[in-house]
């Protein structure tokens, strides 16, 4: 479990195909004094574990499906990469809960400027805005942020100075890709709210079947 809070901007040292996919060498700096073979790192979003460590930098293997469903797959020696470890019981949470398990792929349409922040417009698959609410959560490459405005396949967040700083998010380009993480609280309770509903029945998820089933 992770929080979307970036510790580290990391680096790509090598990429390397192996028969079980890829092997990505990053460089963690100080992270690696905390990392062990067999912890997690959330790499741009995407849980990995560590398969080696050694002085500064730390081996993960990535498989067909996590290169299929990320952003992982397009990277290239010198990519810079935001790196969360995991979670220790008892810290703060700071972010929200992110699992580290990538929902989807969307798209930088453009930056705004907004005084000394960043507003970033960004499209993606009409099945992720549906789950989305405006002034709630979503982790973009692994960092959480607040939703500003929701639209069918579009939605935009707030980028602080900070969060520029700190993170990869600062060096964005219009047309760049983001690993995607909706809020998990929010998955179950829509998956919920679908089964009592009956959600697979004629009409789907209607206010009516949610009055029946002692919702609203």
């Amino acid at each position: 479990m992770f929080t979307g809070i970036i510790k580290q901007v990391g680096s790509v040292a090598s990429v390397v195909a192996t028969p079980a996919g890829k092997r990505l060498k990053l460089w963690v700096g100080p992270l690696a004094a905390r990392l062990e073979v067999g912890t997690s790192v959330a790499v741009d979003g995407a849980c990995l574990t560590v398969a080696a460590v050694a002085n500064d930098e730390a081996d993960f293997d990535v498989v067909p499906e996590t290169l299929s469903l990320t952003t992982l797959a397009r990277l290239a020696r010198g990519d810079q990469v935001n790196l969360e470890p995991a979670l220790l019981a008892g810290q703060a949470l700071d972010g929200h809960l992110v699992a580290g398990h990538v929902d989807g792929i969307a798209r930088v349409e453009r930056l705004e400027r907004s005084g000394s922040g960043v507003v970033l417009r960004l499209a993606g698959p009409a099945e992720l805005t549906d789950q989305m609410v405006a002034k709630g959560s979503v982790a973009l490459a692994g960092v959480s942020l607040t939703l500003v405005d929701v639209q069918p396949g579009r939605f935009s967040v707030a980028l602080i100075p900070t969060t520029l700083e700190l993170t990869t998010l600062g060096k964005l380009s219009t047309g760049g890709a983001l690993n995607v993480e909706l809020d998990i609280i929010g998955k179950y309770v829509r998956r919920y709210l679908q089964q009592i509903a009956g959600q697979g029945a004629a009409g789907g998820l209607t206010m009516e079947k949610l009055k029946q089933a002692g919702f609203a």
